[in-house]
């Protein structure tokens, strides 16, 4: 039988999805490709770079004009041959060739170097990646992980400080468990004493950012020398790093990068292909069935949550310690909420969060780069990119994804 308000809400989704891809197909063809002068150019290789590659030339106008065209014919389809699933498809490809010639009309007459866009793109990426990580671990187990925020900033300053004492590995080290401890009080907060999940991740992310913020003007501005950590280098991974385009992008990182992708990959393993994977799984769709299984499901909660805490704070230590070597107030700048997002659309996959933070990463990225190539845009607005992508994804991609069964209700055992 077809729900009629679920059909009506299909056709107000398709019918948005055409309006939208109409609305910037005629924004291109009206006000951007006539703007566009000369070509742009895309250089793909490094001056030492051992196997170069030609740079991309771009004639700017004429390409602006095509992706209107395909932008348009792309909203045309959605009023004649609508769907839910080709909508949400549709408006991806239409975004996707929206930012290609939006990037072609800021780079109009001028050149940037497109294999260093991508390398910060996921350098960006690894917290954004590491927070949505860090959701998926505890979300598996129905632990809505609002504190992710809290945890990146933590870390943040935890690698800060015992990295000027100890060095890089010791601030890594005490990064890591500093966030571990948050996740094990969140696990308490949540399992044992059965706070309200979101108070819970509040108050913690209140807690961090109070505390590190009274640290950091009281203590830091004074002794200097306890806000001076060292940075991680990039590792040149051999023959790969050399490998055009791509290569820097993944093999030629610091360990923040490697260790990233590292973690998705094992999570990826442990979560769909164990049987402990298996049971976390099962705790986070039907505890009680679960634990009548002999599953114990506190156990499982907190080792998913603290080991999310531990991945979180890796994460964090990233702003100190693999970026400019000193901590900030407030320097991690939303990026947790960023992941929680990453992890929705990721529909609560390490993979899928990961191509997610790519997408925020390059976002982040690109108005780095469109502030260098002295595009007209004012500043404020290309600082708002990587928060409009969130809102644009969550609210427009993401579609009807569905988290696991039993997030956010706490359990009582009988």
């Amino acid at each position: 039988m077809i729900n009629p308000q679920s059909d009506a809400g299909h056709r107000r989704q398709t019918t948005v999805t055409g309006i939208v891809l109409i609305g910037l197909a005629i924004l291109m063809a009206l006000l951007m490709a006539p703007d566009a002068a000369g070509n742009a150019t895309f250089r793909l290789s490094r001056p030492n770079d051992a196997w170069p590659v030609p740079n991309l030339v771009v004639p700017s106008g004429p390409f602006i004009y095509v992706i209107a065209a395909i932008l348009a014919f792309l909203g045309v389809r959605q009023f004649m041959r609508g769907g839910a699933r080709w909508a949400l498809l549709s408006l991806g490809i239409g975004l996707a060739f929206a930012v290609g010639a939006f990037l072609v009309w800021a780079t109009a007459g001028k050149a940037f170097s497109l294999t260093g866009m991508l390398q910060a793109t996921m350098v960006r990426a690894v917290p954004i990646a590491l927070g949505a990580l860090a959701g998926v671990l505890s979300e598996r187990v129905a632990v809505v992980n609002i504190a992710i925020e809290g945890m990146l900033l933590a870390g943040a300053f935890t690698g800060a400080l015992v990295g000027s004492l100890a060095g890089g590995i010791g601030g890594l080290a005490a990064a890591i468990a500093v966030g571990g401890l948050f996740g094990f009080i969140l696990a308490a907060l949540v399992v044992t004493y059965r706070m309200d999940q979101i108070i819970a991740g509040v108050v913690i992310n209140l807690f961090v950012l109070g505390l590190t913020s009274y640290v950091s003007s009281q203590v830091f501005s004074e002794y200097r020398h306890l806000n001076n950590a060292p940075v991680f280098r990039s590792v040149k991974i051999p023959i790969l790093g050399d490998i055009p385009v791509i290569g820097p992008m993944f093999f030629n990182q610091n360990v923040f990068v490697y260790g990233a992708l590292v973690m998705v990959a094992v999570s990826t393993y442990y979560l769909f292909y164990t049987r402990h994977g298996l049971r976390a799984r099962a705790v986070g769709e039907h505890p009680r069935a679960a634990d009548t299984l002999g599953i114990n499901v506190y156990r499982t909660r907190y080792i998913n949550v603290t080991v999310a805490g531990m991945v979180a704070g890796f994460g964090g230590a990233w702003f100190t310690l693999g970026s400019v070597g000193r901590f900030d107030e407030g320097m991690t700048g939303g990026r947790g909420f960023i992941g929680l997002a990453a992890m929705i659309f990721g529909r609560w996959h390490p993979v899928g969060a990961l191509a997610a933070a790519l997408v925020f990463g390059f976002a982040d990225s690109l108005q780095q780069k469109l502030a260098l190539l002295q595009t007209p845009i004012p500043s404020e607005f290309l600082a708002m990119a990587p928060y409009i992508a969130t809102i644009i994804v969550v609210a427009g991609l993401v579609g009807r994804a569905r988290a696991p069964a039993a997030d956010g209700k706490p359990y009582v055992k009988e």
